[in-house]
């Protein structure tokens, strides 16, 4: 019987441990997340979902102060067109938390940033440009493109030195999608080093609509991996979403893939950025819990924790604060949903909104509770204290567990009370 250590993702001449840890925002998958996964020979990433509030938290910078101070006057008005980004200080925060990062790296893994193409933030060409490059310039080791097609991406990197020496990567989920990206970016001569295959079961934003139960993932994989052989294309392959076990995981790489993304499972690590209480939530989980919905105003389906505060909030939107997913015309979908619901109920004081949610602040939070389709599976990895709480677990600890286990088994931790 095989383990996911008998495997090695290969990157040129160099080796890793098959294992890649997700970019969960907003700094759920924490720099500390992503550090232990670097250290341990794996992969880790950080997310740069509403960098400007992780830079504040974490470095006591002021971009969220300045912002709101800045926009104040428009607090009231239901068109959010003004509110735009100061491109130098993205530019600072996104050059901040990637930086500090890699400059804690240690071990023999690799410190990627997860870049979502849907945080359109009121000029989307412009700011993900910015993002991406000094991302670069900060000394990260790869960037993996997410939530979107991101036919124009590689090009907004294009004139950067580092742009041919860094790890870029781009997730899809159909071999549709690949093809189209690869296209699009021919005349770049710049092939992505790896793609992320990910499948219905992931968690968070799916690449999927709501008819997501009809898609299997080791479905897709097999046929993404005989377009790329079929094109001579020596891309590595790495499948995610819902691979729970480390024999899930050996399942693809013995099937061609080169290795695999887990992220569900980290969530209750204690490097996780989730609050305690929360990681608590997710552990309790039972299947029933966990639900997709339409309620994210990027347009895709998500899928989360039914009892999640932000579904049903009807919070005035936080746009001079935050504004991630106003789009070019400074429009977002909850907006709509909020000013909506304010005209058809307007002596109500506290406002529901029930098929959007302002994903911005509730991200910020901690109070949308996406996840992964096994979630429900998190309290079999783990112990049952007297307290009726469960035990949170170290990151090394699961990404060993994946690393050399075998047979589905899951190694519980040693028990701390």
């Amino acid at each position: 019987m095989k383990r996911v250590d008998d495997f090695r993702l290969r990157f040129g001449n160099n080796e890793y441990v098959p294992i890649m840890v997700g970019g969960m925002g907003v700094d759920i998958s924490t720099s500390e997340l992503a550090l232990e996964a670097a250290r341990l020979g794996g992969i880790g990433h950080i997310s740069d979902a509403m960098v400007e509030d992780v830079s504040d938290r974490r470095f006591d910078t002021s971009f969220v102060k300045e912002k709101t101070k800045l926009y104040k006057f428009n607090i009231n008005n239901m068109d959010k067109a003004v509110v735009q980004f100061d491109l130098g200080r993205l530019a600072e925060a996104q050059r901040l938390h990637v930086g500090r990062t890699m400059e804690a790296k240690q071990g023999p893994g690799l410190i990627f940033v997860n870049c979502m193409e849907k945080l359109t933030m009121n000029g989307p060409k412009e700011t993900l440009r910015v993002r991406l490059n000094a991302a670069l310039d900060a000394g990260v080791d790869g960037i993996t493109l997410s939530a979107g097609l991101h036919f124009g991406s590689f090009a907004l990197m294009a004139d950067h030195p580092r742009f041919r020496d860094a790890k870029l990567g781009i997730i899809v989920s159909s071999v549709r999608a690949l093809q189209i990206f690869l296209r699009k970016n021919a005349k770049l001569d710049r092939l992505p080093d790896y793609v992320i295959v990910e499948g219905p079961l992931a968690g968070g934003h799916l690449g999927f609509g709501m008819d997501w139960a009809e898609y299997d993932l080791h479905t897709i994989v097999a046929e993404i991996l005989a377009y790329l052989k079929a094109e001579q294309l020596d891309i590595p392959l790495i499948a995610a979403g819902g691979i729970f076990t480390g024999s899930d995981a050996v399942s693809f790489l013995e099937a061609g893939c080169a290795g695999v993304q887990v992220a569900t499972r980290f969530t209750i690590a204690r490097e996780c950025g989730l609050p305690d209480k929360v990681k608590q939530e997710y552990i309790k989980a039972t299947e029933d819990d966990i639900i997709v919905n339409g309620i994210s105003p990027t347009g895709y389906p998500m899928r989360m924790l039914k009892n999640t505060p932000a579904i049903g909030s009807g919070i005035r939107p936080g746009c001079e604060s935050y504004g991630y997913l106003l789009d070019a015309t400074g429009n977002c979908a909850y907006i709509n949903a909020y000013n909506r619901e304010v005209v058809a109920h307007p002596d109500e004081k506290n406002i529901v909104v029930m098929d959007k949610t302002c994903l911005c602040t509730h991200m910020r939070n901690f109070n949308c509770w996406t996840c992964g389709h096994y979630t429900y599976r998190l309290k079999d990895t783990t112990h049952k204290m007297p307290n009726g709480e469960y035990q949170l677990l170290s990151a090394e600890h699961v990404f060993k567990d994946y690393q050399f286990s075998v047979n589905n088994a899951i190694a519980l931790p040693e028990k701390e009370f």
